[in-house]
């Protein structure tokens, strides 16, 4: 059982930090989320990657404080591989993956969602410490009664307007992965359980 959680994780994180990072590659705009890290990146300096690990550790106190329990520093682990992943996919594949038509940046950008979707199922699956940005979602669903769709796409607009404050690249594909992620996961989640099962 463990040497399946640990595969499911693994898989996982690497799919899902490969989808980000073709998101970011497609230049057409990311989801909030990453277009916050990349913001932060163009405006403060650091990686992307490690501004995943930075708000990762803010929003291990805000889930805490909203779910009224102790800080899930496990969580760390996980942005601190996803964020690790991120870098090593923009450093291996960014001098080759330069879209240049409206088409091909669609394509990464169609991709790039699609791998976040199977690798958040997938890694969810394990139920080690998921990110704090997941672990948000799953709160307000639990709390507050929502679907996951609706969860993401409350957490999505949030990021948004902060990631727009700080110059992240916004464009069609922000809208996009705002408004379709959350749907592209639920899509996804009921596949990885009967997988994770088999």
């Amino acid at each position: 059982m463990i040497k399946r959680k640990l595969s499911f994780f693994t898989i996982g994180i690497l799919i899902l930090s490969l989808g980000i990072a073709l998101t970011i590659l497609s230049k057409s705009g990311t989801s909030p989320y990453d277009a916050l890290l990349v913001g932060l990146f163009r405006s403060i300096g650091l990686t992307v990657g490690s501004w995943e690990i930075l708000i990762a550790l803010l929003m291990i106190y805000l889930n805490a404080a909203v779910s009224r329990s102790r800080p899930e520093y496990l969580a760390l682990m996980t942005a601190f591989i996803t964020g690790a992943g991120i870098d090593f996919w923009l450093f291996t594949l960014q001098n080759w993956l330069m879209p240049i038509s409206c088409f091909s940046q669609f394509l990464l950008l169609t991709l790039g969602m699609v791998a976040i979707g199977i690798g958040t199922s997938l890694y969810l699956q394990a139920k080690f410490a998921p990110i704090p940005l997941d672990r948000l979602m799953l709160i307000l669903q639990n709390q507050a009664g929502w679907t996951l769709a609706l969860s993401r796409l409350v957490i999505s607009i949030v990021i948004l307007i902060l990631a727009f404050l700080l110059h992240g690249p916004i464009g069609i594909g922000t809208v996009l992965t705002a408004f379709f992620n959350g749907s592209i996961l639920s899509f996804f989640m009921p596949l990885a359980t009967k997988l994770y099962k088999i």
